[in-house]
């Protein structure tokens, strides 16, 4: 069935917004149908004087009248629709920003289980889909619906019998549609989610594209891409139907209502109770009903996508964060001091980190070791609050970080992966985030003092220059810088560097050496690293091995120690101990 309260509660909050666009839109209506019920009247008396033999001159203003009437029913009418799309594509984007923005605040975990390309697809395609549900609802929903209310009373006016007989009719054949639709709705969500489906499939195929084909696999693509294709046709098949259902009982309509219309008109036309103007307005009434019917039947096929859509949508709004960010205390300013205590944590059932603690002064700076899959990446993200630990706590500067105001926290915490984030923009907005308030000296001074001021003049049109989605005609170096600048204007108490020049060039890392020595300056640093030489400028030292401390200590104090874990690394080979 129709999600009648998610429509209403949809229309309340999205058309509040919009209630100078929604009042103009409201009288527009009201005019065209009132305009609509006058026309047939002023027929029935042109009809009925003209067979009374008025003369010409007396029907010519009835005639004038009529057709000024349909001119401005018209221009109403396309007022009406006109303000019927502006508010619902207003209302759509609206929601589709609201969407963006909620699901970006969800945890992690949400994002592990969805691929872009099915995020794409439900908060355009769905949201796309409810467009016409905002405009057509006050239109084709609404305004037909009254439209109707008033051809029924009109005819009840006219004679109550044929009132009474049409008025049954229509309650008969929209609860029949009603019915149907309720069964078609489940189909099209079906289809929706096949949608869906295929969306993320193709987004993850566009993604790894390199990958694929480089090592054999666009065969299994192509049959995984082959398989959704043959369950989403059936599922487009059943969905059809719900629409040829529609469609049939429309046609059944039509031929009943006309019969009916004639066999009442002709009974009561023979019985002298109606003139022919009233049997001409009794049939142009029924025929005006009939058109909202038509139009009610193609919305009830439309709505078929929208509420399959509409509870997709819902869904994902009512899809809550497991992290609970409603803290409201504040990350301290300058170099911030980082405790684990007994942190315990893993993904579905597989622990990653097997009660971990450390206590890191402010300023100074950690070097994390370990092989790939001990839980380095995901400490980082217990720290910059990705996720929450299933036990232990964490604290920055003394603050338990599942009390911090969540953007005190973000604005104190700075990560930089080896893979950076870039947007189709500038570089300066790459660089500020699109924070116009930040002044281009301060841009240029920031540069300078990283020593970046060469990599700045090598672009194009300096900050002018225009970067591609995914940071195309950028060097890994030159996105490293770029991510090393963005950290410096944040200037956060705690920096995290994870794996950051594990793909540079000696050239590239040295000036990115550079770089890191000022960033860390008078701040507190954790760099997660494979390689020796990225941890030398560590104050302490922490090795991880299938998610448990395995040594912590002062680096001096551990490498001068012969049986130390550390110490064996130097020795053996930090690179081919640890990949």
């Amino acid at each position: 069935m129709i999600p009648v309260r998610s429509y209403i509660r949809l229309l309340y909050d999205y058309l509040r917004r919009q209630k100078g666009r929604v009042a103009l839109l409201t009288i527009a209506m009201f005019t065209s149908i009132g305009l609509m019920l006058v026309g047939p009247q002023l027929i029935r008396t042109f009809i009925d004087r003209a067979i009374d033999g008025e003369p010409t001159s007396r029907l010519i203003p009835i005639a004038i009248w009529f057709m000024v009437i349909a001119v401005f029913t018209q221009v109403f009418g396309v007022v009406a629709t006109y303000l019927a799309e502006q508010v619902g594509w207003t209302a759509t984007n609206e929601m589709r920003a609201d969407l963006a923005a909620h699901v970006l605040d969800l945890d992690m975990g949400f994002h592990k289980e969805h691929t872009p390309g099915e995020m794409i697809e439900r908060i355009d395609g769905d949201v796309t889909a409810q467009a016409d549900f905002f405009s057509a609802f006050a239109i084709r929903v609404l305004g037909n619906s009254l439209l109707m209310v008033g051809v029924m009373v009109m005819l009840w006016l006219e004679n109550v019998w044929i009132g009474f007989g049409i008025t049954v009719f229509f309650i008969v054949a929209l609860g029949v549609m009603l019915r149907i639709q309720a069964w078609a709705v489940p189909l099209w969500k079906q289809v929706r989610a096949r949608s869906a489906e295929l969306m993320g499939l193709i987004g993850e195929q566009l993604g790894g594209t390199e990958d694929i084909r480089g090592n054999g696999g666009v065969g299994y693509m192509l049959r995984r891409f082959t398989a959704i294709l043959r369950a989403w046709l059936p599922d487009q098949v059943m969905g059809r139907m719900g629409f040829a259902a529609l469609w049939g009982t429309s046609i059944a309509n039509y031929l009943v209502g006309t019969v009916l219309v004639f066999w009442l008109g002709s009974v009561f036309f023979n019985e002298g109770t109606l003139t022919l103007g009233g049997v001409f307005l009794v049939f142009s009434y029924a025929e005006m009903a009939r058109r909202p019917m038509e139009q009610i039947r193609e919305q009830m096929e439309r709505f078929q996508k929208a509420a399959a859509g509409i509870s997709r949508v819902q869904g994902l709004f009512d899809r809550t964060s497991q992290l609970d960010t409603t803290g409201t205390e504040p990350i301290p300013e300058g170099a911030l001091r980082v405790e684990l205590d007994d942190i315990v944590f893993g993904y579905d059932d597989d622990i990653v980190l097997d009660h971990v603690s450390l206590d890191l002064k402010p300023g100074h700076v950690l070097g994390v070791l370990g092989r790939s899959g001990s839980g380095k990446t995901t400490m980082a993200r217990l720290l910059t609050r990705l996720y929450d630990p299933l036990h232990g706590s964490v604290r920055l500067g003394g603050v338990e970080i599942r009390g911090a105001e969540i953007h005190s926290l973000r604005r104190h915490v700075g990560m930089v992966t080896q893979d950076v984030q870039l947007f189709r923009a500038t570089v300066r907005d790459n660089l500020t985030f699109f924070d116009e308030s930040i002044p281009d000296d301060r841009l240029h001074e920031v540069v300078e003092e990283l020593g970046l001021d060469e990599w700045l003049a090598s672009m194009p049109d300096g900050l002018d220059t225009r970067l591609e989605s995914g940071g195309s005609g950028l060097s890994a170096g030159q996105a490293q810088l770029l991510a090393f600048t963005r950290i410096f204007l944040e200037d956060p108490g705690l920096v995290i560097l994870d794996e950051a020049s594990s793909r540079l060039d000696p050239a590239t890392e040295k000036l990115i050496e550079r770089a890191v020595d000022r960033l860390l300056q008078d701040r507190t640093g954790i760099i997660i690293a494979h390689r020796l030489a990225t941890v030398t400028r560590a104050d302490d030292i922490l090795i991880l091995e299938d998610g448990e401390v395995v040594e912590y200590g002062e680096r001096s104090a551990l490498a001068a120690n012969p049986n130390s874990r550390l110490a064996h690394l130097l020795v053996t080979g930090m690179e081919e101990v640890l990949a």
